[in-house]
């Protein structure tokens, strides 16, 4: 009897003394938007983490060259040509979850299911509300006719979230038409373009430019420290294709083994995860639940739903058809 009690207490011990879970996360996801939700899953679930971030391309390359050896569970990044580029190279694995299968709507996913969206981000025209009226904005490639000539402002064609919008720019206009209309923005720029949204916010509110095209969220953090902010959102393309639509996602990585790494994405997906991830960086949750009061503030929209993993596969051409219509 005193035997079968050493043991069943040593197995108590061990059992008790068991290492918690630990995930590895590469994220190019700003500390400040990630943190917050590891810290909710760790307080609720006792699974600690560890997370190094940085920009998307260095990530990548930082799992092309570990390889096998890389210790990384997870990659969390922006936009859909970049988890597109990590499914590729062979660096995910496809997620086999139900929950997260029925959580994240098809276009915003992988056919695979080696990547998935957790936010979705618009990329649509904002403008100066006191010298432009609403009534003079329709499209994307309405940006490109003359009226707006010395008037537009566009971050670097270098940025992946441009080649995206040019890829889905493609898919509903075609190579040719699609360069016609990118020439027409070049040939409208106010300046040269710049290497970032919140510079081209900044410009159009300075009056160097009238018209731009950016992230949504970019706009919503300024809105946020003043609702009067001039600057205002429009929703491009609402009588035909939709507005573009990206993500924020994950992809679990091919070296993970952990049954846990699954079940922290399905609580990614799910409400209160969704609610957190979106509001921190004045994105939507891709399963539509609640948004923050600033993201509200813009009404609803039409989305274009064209698969990303579509957008994936154009990201070459769409560097191609840049660089014809001379957009740096």
């Amino acid at each position: 009897m005193v035997v079968r009690l050493v043991l069943l207490l040593s197995v108590f011990t061990i059992v008790a003394n068991k290492p918690v879970d630990e995930l590895v996360i590469y994220s190019s996801r700003s500390e400040h938007l990630l943190k917050p939700v590891l810290d909710r899953y760790s307080k609720q679930y006792g699974v600690k983490f560890k997370y190094t971030t940085g920009k998307a391309s260095a990530l990548n390359q930082k799992l092309l060259t570990e390889g096998k050896d890389t210790k990384a569970d997870l990659l969390i990044t922006v936009d859909a040509g970049n988890l597109w580029f990590a499914a590729s190279k062979g660096l995910l694995v496809p997620i086999t979850s139900k929950i997260v299968a029925n959580a994240v709507p098809r276009h915003l996913r992988d056919e695979q299911m080696r990547w998935v969206g957790l936010s979705l981000r618009a990329r649509t025209i904002v403008y100066d509300s006191r010298r432009v009226k609403r009534q003079q904005l329709d499209t994307y490639a309405g940006l490109a006719d003359n009226k707006w000539r010395g008037k537009l402002c566009l971050r670097t064609s270098q940025k992946v979230y441009n080649r995206s919008l040019v890829a889905m720019l493609l898919t509903v206009h075609g190579n040719k038409k699609t360069e016609q209309i990118i020439k027409g923005w070049v040939a409208n720029l106010a300046a040269p373009v710049f290497s970032s949204d919140t510079k081209v916010i900044d410009a159009i509110n300075a009056g160097q430019c009238a018209v731009g095209i950016v992230n949504s969220y970019y706009l919503g953090r300024l809105q946020r420290k003043d609702p009067n902010y001039p600057v205002k959102i429009f929703w491009a393309n609402q009588q035909s294709s939709g507005v573009h639509v990206n993500i924020s996602g994950v992809g679990i990585v091919n070296s993970s083994k952990l049954k846990v790494t699954q079940r922290f994405v399905e609580w990614l997906v799910q409400r209160e995860a969704q609610k957190l991830f979106a509001e921190l960086n004045l994105e939507y949750p891709v399963n539509g639940t609640d948004v923050a009061t600033t993201v509200a503030s813009w009404g609803k929209f039409k989305a274009n739903d064209l698969s990303l993993s579509r957008i994936g596969t154009l990201q070459m051409e769409a560097i191609k058809v840049m660089d014809r219509a001379t957009y740096r």
